[in-house]
């Protein structure tokens, strides 16, 4: 019988001339009835157990009806707000004599069974006005007819309604943990750590339940659907509705109908990400929803300093795709430390380190009127950025690797403030002069190729032959060899070449010779050199230093050598 399958229904007032029959949860029953179009005709209906959404113009009112047939039935209804805040009343009436049994004779016509139903104002049951998602909850519920009021009064929004018979056994809604709290465990300048209690719903009964995250910097959310709404007005299932034609927010996956392959493309949850999200086609607000599975830590990152943000964390069960929320939380992000600026003295050399992916800050202020000022830079390991602005304007903005120059025109009382950002691989060391006086030049110039070549045919079992380039200025060149094991390799030769180490770091015995040289003809500035007293089969590690006029060295690439071990 229809009513042993049906304890509750949920439907708008319909506005057909036949008698209606309720949906049931019997597959069989509930597809013969759906093959009868006037059933729906104008109505919203659901089956015990299923989620609707549906849409309310600002100031019009929509009501639903749902029948409980039989006495001490537990009962649940959840309304959740989407984007705005809901007045709801739920109040019930005994049935008219029609709607309950099968009956005897003739059905009423249902313009008689309307009037019949709305002609009293039942017992009102709950009442709720706010934007929580809020909910009413019987273990015995008489048999009657339950009406829903609902009413939008800031604008038009969307809302969603479950009602259930069997809320023990359905439990469509993640549980949460007795401390639903989000903890903030970590705090940083641009990324902050998160912690929450995992839901029983997955510890304990073995669901599929995963976790999403939203980050924003206005208000927590109290719902999955309205972080949704804020995402994107393009959703389909969050489009309004046209006022006067048919809307049935019926999703027939509940009922064994084949699902549309794009729904889950329009509803799914995001893959996790850095930080990412699909992106809407019509943003609202700057906010970001990133699901993570079933962890239950995660690290937010890329965000700016001493910048507060509010933090939602919603289990999802990914077999009904309904949503809790856990209790929100914000958080400041800590401020970054100011930078300490470092003076720079005219003509004086500055040795500064920078942290991975750091920065540091120095500043030029020349004490004399000056046309030009000159800055060198010596970069010891990976390349760094430069920057430098006068009086806040940007003058350079350049990579440097190795040994460079810059000159720029100078100004009256210009104070010059110089920006160096590290490498990404690792800690940076450099080495910066600045100058108004064009002819101080601490550093040596460099050739483009500072590589070390070595000619194998003149190997021999004593000694090696090496070439280098040198520039058109006069300057001193200084080689080393230091025996190294046959297994060094080009990581191990890669980590020694800091080019700010100088030769007095150096032992004495490394010492193979120095020598001045230069060629006014750049072509021609080239120098060999035949290092010998090495012993036969063994590998050795060449550097050449140039030293500049003011003492300061660069080296040369490191070349990896090995003599002959026959002859």
């Amino acid at each position: 019988m229809l009513l042993l399958h049906c304890p509750l229904l949920l439907l708008l007032l319909p506005l057909g001339s036949r008698p209606q029959k309720f949906p049931t949860r019997d597959e069989e029953l509930f597809q013969m009835q759906i093959r009868d179009k006037a059933f729906f005709h104008d109505t919203s209906v659901i089956p015990d157990g299923a989620e609707i959404s549906s849409y309310l113009f600002r100031d019009t009112p929509k009501r639903y009806f749902f029948v409980v047939e039989e006495d001490n039935t537990p009962l649940a209804v959840t309304v959740t707000p989407c984007d705005a805040p809901l007045e709801w009343k739920l109040s019930v009436q005994e049935l008219p004599e029609e709607a309950s049994g099968e009956g005897s004779g003739d059905p009423e016509p249902l313009e008689q069974q309307k009037q019949q139903i709305t002609s009293e104002e039942g017992t009102e049951l709950f009442s709720y006005k706010g934007n929580d998602v809020e909910y009413f909850v019987s273990s015995s519920s008489p048999s009657g007819l339950y009406q829903l009021d609902l009413l939008s009064t800031e604008k038009d929004t969307h809302f969603k309604v479950y009602a259930t018979t069997t809320p023990e056994s359905d439990q469509p809604y993640p549980e949460l943990p007795y401390d639903p709290r989000i903890d903030v465990t970590s705090l940083g300048c641009t990324t902050v750590t998160l912690a929450w209690k995992p839901s029983p719903t997955a510890s304990l009964l073995k669901q599929p339940i995963q976790y999403c995250i939203v980050i924003n910097k206005e208000h927590n959310f109290k719902s999955l659907c309205a972080v949704e709404a804020k995402l994107s007005s393009d959703d389909a299932f969050m489009m309004a509705p046209k006022p006067g034609l048919d809307f049935s927010p019926f999703d027939f996956a509940h009922f064994g109908f084949p699902a549309d392959n794009n729904s889950g493309k329009e509803r799914g949850f995001l893959k996790p990400s850095k930080f990412g999200r699909q992106t809407p086609s019509k943003p609202r607000v700057d906010l970001h929803k990133v699901c993570i599975g079933n962890k239950n830590i995660f690290t937010v990152s890329d965000l700016k300093p001493d910048t507060q943000y509010y933090f939602d964390m919603f289990a999802v069960n990914t077999n009904t795709n309904m949503s809790t929320a856990y209790v929100g939380t914000f958080a400041r992000t800590k401020e970054e430390a100011k930078q300490k600026t470092v003076e720079l003295k005219d003509g004086k050399v500055t040795d500064v380190f920078i942290k991975r992916k750091g920065a540091k800050f120095l500043r030029f202020a020349p004490v004399s009127s000056h046309q030009k000022v000159t800055f060198s830079i010596h970069s010891c390991l990976d390349a760094v950025q430069i920057q430098v602005r006068r009086d806040g304007k940007l003058l350079l903005s350049q990579s440097v690797e190795g040994v460079r120059q810059f000159q720029l025109r100078g100004k009256a009382k210009a104070k010059y403030l110089v920006r160096l950002k590290g490498s990404k691989k690792g800690a940076s060391m450099l080495k910066i002069l600045a100058t108004t006086r064009p002819n101080k030049q601490s550093f040596p110039s460099l050739p483009e190729d500072t590589r070390i070549k070595a000619f194998d045919k003149l190997r021999t079992c004593s000694s090696v032959t090496v070439a280098w380039l040198g520039t058109q200025e006069r300057n001193k060149f200084c080689i080393y060899k230091r025996e190294v094991d046959d297994n060094y390799n080009e990581e191990q030769k890669k980590r020694e070449q800091n080019q700010c180490l100088g030769p007095d770091t150096r032992k004495k015995s490394d010492k193979v010779l120095c020598k001045y040289f230069h060629s006014q003809n750049i072509q021609k500035a080239v120098t060999t050199e035949t290092i010998r007293g090495l012993q036969p089969g063994k590998s050795y590690l060449l550097d050449v230093y140039v030293i500049g006029h003011g003492g300061h060295s660069v080296k040369y690439q490191s070349k990896l050598v090995k003599t002959r071990k026959f002859c």
